[in-house]
């Protein structure tokens, strides 16, 4: 098949889809909203792009579906419109989580019902949503992500081995992902736990180095008010780090059966679950749970997704 990919900005888990559809002999081509480019892990929301980034964007999707594509794919909400503004060509909407429960969630919510396949990071999401929605979450590259030695990933990041280390994967700026919130766990938890307790909010790192991080960790920590399918969770797993994260997204039901780790309500639970990973000292077993995320598994169900839509 040959599609064409409409985004608003290059990312580490759409590289990882495009790629995943290239290695299965699909044609990808990709037209980015104009602007800054910006990585997955500190990315600002889309909206901070201009009206003229996005009239220039149109411009370069007109241009581009005048080749025999097959299926125009739009990723995130706010590129559906101009997937839309072509009628020839099915079209298929890939949901990331802020797009639908944000500030323009009300646009999301229109595109959905005049796209021929909808796909959402979770079964929230999909809920959500009046008409069908196909559950794909992002997958995980599961040869990146893989335990190693804690003491050889700490050594490698200059962290304290005498220390419980937990770790924050978001630039603290980002108001969803709550680091306030983060700092108080962190805070409430230290006198409960005979080592010291220290939070890393790690952003802004290359890919390969991300694992390394991850096995150094004692503890991942999500505090955010909001998410759809956070790939850090699926990324934790595959690393068999112990995940305590606030109910938001898919993250209770990736985390059901894994141990030790949490699914909490509030900042008192959090806590105490933050406290009690960190005093049992142990990693998850979460990477049998990982598996079932794997870039191969993803797609396999994107393919039958475009299936569907030019069936449709």
């Amino acid at each position: 098949m040959r599609i064409l990919h409409l985004v608003t900005h290059r990312s580490s888990f759409f590289d990882r889809r495009i790629e995943s559809l290239r290695k299965r002999g699909h044609t990808c081509d990709i037209v980015t909203v104009p602007g800054r480019d910006l990585d997955d892990r500190a990315q600002r929301k889309a909206t901070t792009r201009s009206f003229q980034h996005y009239l220039r964007f149109y411009r370069h999707v007109l241009s581009a579906v005048r080749d025999s594509y097959d299926i125009v794919h739009a990723h995130y909400g706010l590129t559906s419109p101009f997937a839309l503004a072509q009628p020839h060509r099915p079209v298929v909407l890939t949901l990331w989580g802020t797009d639908l429960f944000g500030e323009f969630g009300w646009l999301t919510e229109r595109c959905t019902r005049l796209v021929d396949e909808t796909i959402v990071m979770s079964h929230e999401m999909a809920t959500h949503l009046d008409g069908v929605a196909t559950v794909i979450p992002h997958g995980v590259d599961l040869d990146l992500f893989k335990p190693m030695d804690q003491q050889t990933a700490q050594q490698a990041v200059d962290w304290d081995p005498t220390a419980a280390h937990v770790l924050f994967p978001y630039t603290p700026s980002r108001e969803v992902k709550n680091y306030p919130l983060a700092e108080r766990v962190v805070k409430q938890a230290r006198p409960r736990i005979d080592r010291n307790v220290r939070l890393h909010a790690v952003y802004q790192v290359e890919l390969p180095d991300v694992p390394v991080y991850m096995n150094a960790a004692d503890a991942l920590l999500l505090t955010s008010r909001r998410e759809g399918s956070p790939n850090t969770v699926k990324e934790a797993l595959a690393c068999n780090l112990p995940v305590v994260a606030t109910d938001v997204g898919d993250v209770r039901e990736r985390l059901d059966g894994v141990t030790p780790s949490a699914v909490c309500t509030d900042e008192t639970s959090l806590t105490a679950a933050l406290a009690r990973v960190l005093d049992h000292d142990e990693r998850s077993n979460g990477r049998p749970v990982a598996r079932l995320l794997s870039v191969d598994r993803m797609a396999d169900q994107l393919e039958t997704v475009y299936r569907q839509a030019l069936a449709g």
